[in-house]
Protein backbone atom coordinates (compact mmCIF):
# COMPACT_ATOMS: atom_id res chain seq x y z
CA UNK A 1 0.00 0.00 0.00
CA UNK A 2 1.00 3.51 -0.79
CA UNK A 3 0.03 6.73 0.94
CA UNK A 4 1.37 10.05 2.06
CA UNK A 5 2.03 12.90 -0.89
CA UNK A 6 5.56 14.10 -1.64
CA UNK A 7 6.36 17.58 -2.75
CA UNK A 8 9.14 16.86 -5.52
CA UNK A 9 11.39 18.58 -8.05
CA UNK A 10 11.09 17.52 -11.83
CA UNK A 11 14.47 18.12 -13.91
CA UNK A 12 14.41 19.58 -17.03
CA UNK A 13 14.97 16.29 -18.60
CA UNK A 14 12.46 15.14 -16.95
CA UNK A 15 13.79 12.83 -14.34
CA UNK A 16 11.94 12.43 -11.02
CA UNK A 17 13.89 11.05 -7.32
CA UNK A 18 11.68 8.74 -5.62
CA UNK A 19 11.76 9.57 -2.25
CA UNK A 20 13.84 6.72 -0.27
CA UNK A 21 11.13 5.22 2.16
CA UNK A 22 9.09 4.48 -1.55
CA UNK A 23 12.18 3.43 -3.22
CA UNK A 24 12.96 0.55 -0.70
CA UNK A 25 9.80 -0.47 -1.39
CA UNK A 26 9.59 -0.69 -4.91
CA UNK A 27 12.85 -2.53 -5.21
CA UNK A 28 11.14 -5.86 -3.33
CA UNK A 29 8.02 -5.52 -4.63
CA UNK A 30 9.00 -5.30 -8.18
CA UNK A 31 12.49 -4.88 -8.46
CA UNK A 32 11.91 -1.08 -8.90
CA UNK A 33 10.86 -1.41 -12.15
CA UNK A 34 7.47 0.73 -13.04
CA UNK A 35 5.21 1.72 -15.49
CA UNK A 36 4.00 5.15 -15.96
CA UNK A 37 1.06 6.17 -18.00
CA UNK A 38 -1.81 9.04 -18.16
CA UNK A 39 -4.83 9.11 -16.22
CA UNK A 40 -8.24 10.67 -17.26
CA UNK A 41 -8.18 13.42 -15.13
CA UNK A 42 -4.66 14.79 -16.47
CA UNK A 43 -2.48 13.40 -14.18
CA UNK A 44 0.36 10.26 -14.24
CA UNK A 45 0.14 6.87 -13.06
CA UNK A 46 2.83 5.19 -11.41
CA UNK A 47 2.41 1.44 -11.13
CA UNK A 48 4.63 -1.51 -9.95
CA UNK A 49 5.74 -3.47 -12.96
CA UNK A 50 3.73 -6.25 -11.38
CA UNK A 51 0.47 -4.60 -10.71
CA UNK A 52 0.53 -2.98 -14.16
CA UNK A 53 0.63 -6.18 -15.60
CA UNK A 54 -2.54 -6.93 -14.26
CA UNK A 55 -4.32 -3.97 -15.29
CA UNK A 56 -2.64 -3.97 -18.93
CA UNK A 57 -4.33 -7.81 -19.18
CA UNK A 58 -7.69 -6.72 -18.35
CA UNK A 59 -7.79 -3.79 -20.14
CA UNK A 60 -6.83 -5.58 -23.39
CA UNK A 61 -9.52 -8.45 -22.50
CA UNK A 62 -11.65 -5.12 -23.21
CA UNK A 63 -14.09 -5.48 -26.14
CA UNK A 64 -12.49 -4.33 -28.90
CA UNK A 65 -15.54 -2.74 -30.92
CA UNK A 66 -16.54 -0.85 -27.66
CA UNK A 67 -15.36 2.93 -28.31
CA UNK A 68 -14.91 3.61 -24.35
CA UNK A 69 -13.14 0.65 -24.02
CA UNK A 70 -10.85 1.59 -27.00
CA UNK A 71 -10.43 5.35 -25.87
CA UNK A 72 -9.54 3.98 -22.49
CA UNK A 73 -6.74 1.17 -24.07
CA UNK A 74 -5.27 4.29 -25.92
CA UNK A 75 -4.96 6.50 -23.15
CA UNK A 76 -3.96 4.22 -20.64
CA UNK A 77 -1.80 1.79 -22.92
CA UNK A 78 -0.70 4.31 -25.43
CA UNK A 79 1.00 6.44 -22.78
CA UNK A 80 2.90 3.60 -20.64
CA UNK A 81 6.43 3.91 -20.41
CA UNK A 82 8.67 0.77 -18.71
CA UNK A 83 10.78 2.60 -16.87
CA UNK A 84 13.24 1.23 -14.04
CA UNK A 85 14.49 3.25 -11.07
CA UNK A 86 18.16 4.49 -11.28
CA UNK A 87 21.54 4.20 -9.52
CA UNK A 88 20.44 7.65 -8.01
CA UNK A 89 16.90 6.80 -7.03
CA UNK A 90 14.99 8.67 -10.17
CA UNK A 91 12.75 7.64 -12.96
CA UNK A 92 12.68 8.99 -16.20
CA UNK A 93 9.13 10.95 -17.28
CA UNK A 94 8.77 11.13 -21.43
CA UNK A 95 8.18 14.55 -22.80
CA UNK A 96 4.99 13.23 -23.64
CA UNK A 97 3.99 12.18 -20.18
CA UNK A 98 5.18 15.83 -19.11
CA UNK A 99 3.04 17.52 -21.61
CA UNK A 100 -0.08 15.50 -21.16
CA UNK A 101 -0.23 15.95 -17.39
CA UNK A 102 0.94 19.79 -17.87
CA UNK A 103 4.01 18.78 -15.33
CA UNK A 104 7.09 21.47 -15.10
CA UNK A 105 9.35 21.80 -12.16
CA UNK A 106 7.34 21.13 -9.17
CA UNK A 107 5.22 18.11 -8.50
CA UNK A 108 3.24 16.03 -6.44
CA UNK A 109 3.85 12.52 -6.03
CA UNK A 110 0.66 10.64 -4.13
CA UNK A 111 0.19 7.50 -3.27
CA UNK A 112 -3.06 5.49 -3.70
CA UNK A 113 -3.11 2.28 -2.88
CA UNK A 114 -1.81 0.35 -5.36
CA UNK A 115 -0.14 3.16 -6.86
CA UNK A 116 0.85 6.93 -7.25
CA UNK A 117 -0.49 9.57 -8.56
CA UNK A 118 1.91 12.06 -10.09
CA UNK A 119 0.58 15.82 -10.53
CA UNK A 120 1.87 19.28 -11.02
CA UNK A 121 1.88 20.78 -7.25
CA UNK A 122 0.10 23.57 -8.19
CA UNK A 123 -2.92 21.83 -9.96
CA UNK A 124 -2.73 18.99 -7.23
CA UNK A 125 -3.63 21.57 -4.86
CA UNK A 126 -6.24 23.01 -6.65
CA UNK A 127 -7.68 19.76 -6.73
CA UNK A 128 -7.67 18.92 -3.52
CA UNK A 129 -9.06 23.11 -2.68
CA UNK A 130 -12.05 21.54 -5.30
CA UNK A 131 -12.49 18.75 -3.42
CA UNK A 132 -12.72 20.12 -0.23
CA UNK A 133 -14.77 22.68 -0.70
CA UNK A 134 -17.71 19.90 -2.89
CA UNK A 135 -17.22 17.55 -0.01
CA UNK A 136 -21.11 17.43 1.43
CA UNK A 137 -21.63 14.67 4.54
CA UNK A 138 -25.14 14.52 2.92
CA UNK A 139 -24.21 12.81 -0.25
CA UNK A 140 -21.48 10.54 1.53
CA UNK A 141 -24.23 8.99 3.88
CA UNK A 142 -26.74 8.80 0.74
CA UNK A 143 -23.77 6.71 -1.00
CA UNK A 144 -24.43 3.01 -0.01
CA UNK A 145 -20.47 2.17 0.02
CA UNK A 146 -19.12 5.21 1.43
CA UNK A 147 -22.13 5.88 4.11
CA UNK A 148 -21.17 2.55 6.23
CA UNK A 149 -17.55 3.76 6.30
CA UNK A 150 -16.44 4.75 9.60
CA UNK A 151 -13.38 6.81 10.05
Amino acid sequence: MFRGVSYLNLDAKGRLAIPARQRERLARMCDSRLVITADPQHCLLVYPETTWTDIERKLMGLPSFDPTSRSMQRLLIGYANDVEIDTQGRVMVTSEQREYANLDKRVALVGVGNKFELWDEAIWRQTLKEAEASFDMANLAANSELGSLSI
